[in-house]
């Protein structure tokens, strides 16, 4: 079967033919958009290097249109699906992949832990692969990223501006505390854009596939994971602002002297904007403000 055949779930006529059949109608609340490209589907799974020793997390699945390439390239796929509408569309449309287990929850109230011990080999590399819903993209990611399962790589779809900010280095307008927060954990870059045409129905945006491969260890050493992420937040809360303003509005003037006492300690200009540091001298700036936590 090639990746054009019209027996692909992601093919346009068959994709219109199961959301009629069904009676089917997208919820905005749900940031339903499904993907009828066929080369772009494989253009992810081929993105996400996927193997039969590779266990896979979708989320949102839709009608199954990218589950169906992950089925037959992974170990098994466990994807969540939110809309319980959706559920017998799944079951119907991918009844002949036995390596397929549709989880009706909200991924970020489920507990993640438990649900991966459902897969029949749960010592296999999970990883993430999926279409995001643009208008929750930064909770579930963080909330996967944060959890205790160690997720080896994640190939996701999300808003373009996103992706970007994600993968973006200092100096940049797009560079921010979702970067930092993201890096710390992961190798963030944009494997390719995807265009809004190739939607059911058309997002008002492009898209693009970030590829997020897990590092052995964080980017950075710090006294206090928490307390860095706060002071790379507070460090772009006004962005035009230098980043001794910044402080100042956060902890207050009364702390002048210990900020000061830092920003020299830290070897950092009190004089630059937060965009302008990278996570090393984030990090060297949050163990010096260790004491104003």
């Amino acid at each position: 079967m090639t990746n054009t055949d019209i027996t692909r779930i992601a093919h346009f006529a068959r994709t219109q033919e199961i959301l009629k059949r069904h009676d089917f109608t997208f919820k905005k609340s749900f940031g339903q958009n499904f993907l009828t490209d066929t080369n772009i589907l494989q253009k992810i799974t081929d993105t996400a290097e996927l193997s039969k020793e590779v266990n896979v997390i979708e989320i949102g699945p839709g009608i199954g249109s990218l589950t169906q390439f992950l089925a037959e390239e992974a170990a098994e796929v466990m994807a969540f699906e939110i809309d319980s509408r959706l559920i017998p569309i799944l079951e119907e449309t991918l009844e002949s992949y036995d390596n397929v287990q549709i989880i009706n929850e909200d991924v970020l109230k489920t507990d993640l832990k438990s649900q991966m011990k459902k897969f029949k080999n749960p010592q296999l590399p999970i990883k993430v692969v999926a279409n995001l819903p643009y208008y929750i993209t930064t909770p579930i990611l963080m909330n996967l990223i944060e959890s205790k399962v160690p997720f080896v790589e994640f190939v996701v779809m999300m808003q373009k501006e996103v992706a970007d900010r994600i993968s973006a280095e200092p100096n940049t307008k797009a560079y921010g505390s979702l970067s930092i927060a993201v890096q710390y954990y992961m190798e963030a870059q944009v494997a390719f854009v995807v265009p809004r045409t190739v939607f059911v129905p058309a997002p008002n945006v492009d898209s693009a596939i970030l590829k997020m491969t897990r590092r052995a260890h964080p980017a950075v050493a710090v006294q206090d994971e928490d307390f860095f992420f706060k002071v790379s937040k507070m460090s772009f809360v006004h962005r035009r602002k230098t980043l001794w303003n910044n402080m100042i509005s956060a902890f207050g003037k009364d702390k002048k002297e210990q900020l000061e006492k830092a920003l020299e300690e830290a070897q950092i200009s009190p004089s630059i904007r937060g965009e302008a540091l990278n996570m090393k001298e984030f990090a060297r700036l949050s163990n010096a403000l260790i004491g104003l936590k």
